[in-house]
């Protein structure tokens, strides 16, 4: 599963030799970093792998900073024009397959994220530069009680042996269930 995951972005992104760290492994990174549930700014995200095995993690040879922001950022930049729907589904049918999971049955649920900060939307761009569509940071019903912070909603289906993810949605912040 690993292995498909980070050939599947390489594949996608191409590899740019010789770099430190592919991109492949900058989305493992990410994606480990993000299930340790820690936020932070990008040019601190190498910290994250200080006093961890990283080599055993990600891949032999990767050094924690090889996780600057500048690598980071183009990868992010290499990522946002793609369709990252249809990549997690390759990767999830993978697992699927690999794992025999059972996907008779599945879970759902919608829930909502708080964001702090000033959030703009430039009403006055063509369609031409609204692809891919992105959504709105607004204000809508808060679950977690903070009417007054704008918010993004996220969906997500989980197997039920498991609670793997088989499919997500990331919407603006006052979609309805």
């Amino acid at each position: 599963m690993r292995l498909v995951k980070k050939q599947k972005i390489n594949q996608l992104l191409g590899e740019e030799l010789p770099e430190k760290i592919t991109s492949g492994q900058v989305v493992k990174g990410m994606v480990l970093n993000g299930l340790g549930l820690v936020s932070s700014p990008l040019y601190l995200f190498s910290k994250f792998f200080e006093g961890k095995a990283i080599e055993h993690l990600i891949g032999k040879g990767v050094k924690t900073e090889s996780f600057n922001d500048h690598k980071l950022g183009r990868v992010l930049d290499e990522l946002y024009p793609r369709e990252l729907n249809e990549i997690f589904m390759s990767i999830v049918l993978e697992a699927v397959k690999i794992y025999q999971l059972e996907t008779s049955t599945v879970h759902l649920d919608s829930t909502s994220f708080h964001v702090h900060g000033d959030y703009h939307i430039d009403e006055d761009k063509s369609e031409e530069y609204q692809e891919p569509k992105t959504i709105e940071i607004t204000y809508g019903y808060s679950r977690d009680k903070r009417p007054d912070l704008k918010q993004l909603m996220m969906d997500l289906i989980c197997t039920n042996d498991g609670d793997v993810p088989l499919w997500m949605r990331i919407g603006s912040g006052n979609e309805s269930d």
